[in-house]
């Protein structure tokens, strides 16, 4: 039989794309061995307010610049498919998808905020997950509700690169070199007329 393609998912409002999406991107392909990686770029992220939000074209159009990698693919496949919440946007794809084994990719300060997600244990249930560390949210991640919820489940750091493979629920928390870029001190920075280029800090956690 043909190997599915290992597609890995990345979530967000990309407001605006910066380095650390590159950095955490560059990670997923090396330590998940994955094909490619989708950039679902947010019409409006529910958890999020409007206000301060760049238009969405401008924001898709920022993230296909910055994303050169022939392996990173920049989609407006939310507003396509017209779902707002991740459970659904991942339930459809699989469906329009059955080649491609699906990793969902997220920063670990979003393991500590995903009980409010809608539906988040059935995420679960439906895609791999792989959290990467940020900086100052280990602890909290690997303590707070999902991951105590799907303890079970957790796949050893040294087994990442089968993930994609594995029958969820399953997830994965990854370490290694931190980017302490975000899109809040971009825009903040911006504000204040300090430099926001791409540059980037790393650090070892």
């Amino acid at each position: 039989m043909k190997r599915r393609r290992r597609v890995g998912l990345l979530g967000g409002s990309f407001n605006p794309a910066h380095a650390g999406h590159l950095h955490i991107t560059t990670l997923a392909l090396e330590r998940l061995r994955l094909d490619e990686i989708w950039w679902l770029v947010s019409p409006q992220n529910p958890l999020k307010s409007a206000g301060g939000m760049a238009p969405f074209a401008q924001r898709l159009a920022t993230a296909r610049r910055l994303a050169r990698d022939p392996r990173v693919r920049v989609s407006d496949a939310e507003r396509r498919l017209g779902t707002r919440f991740t459970v659904d946007t991942v339930r459809a794809l699989k469906a329009r998808h059955p080649d491609c084994a699906f990793v969902w990719i997220m920063g670990a300060d979003n393991l500590v905020q995903i009980p409010r997600w809608k539906s988040w244990r059935t995420l679960f249930r439906t895609v791999a997950i792989a959290v990467f560390a940020r900086p100052t949210y280990a602890f909290r991640a690997l303590s707070g509700r999902a991951a105590r919820r799907f303890r079970t489940a957790r796949t050893p750091q040294a087994l990442a690169g089968t993930l994609a493979d594995r029958p969820p629920p399953a997830w994965v928390f990854l370490r290694g070199p931190l980017s302490v870029v975000s899109a809040t001190r971009i825009r903040a920075g911006r504000r204040g007329g300090e430099l926001s280029g791409p540059m980037m800090q790393r650090r070892r956690r």
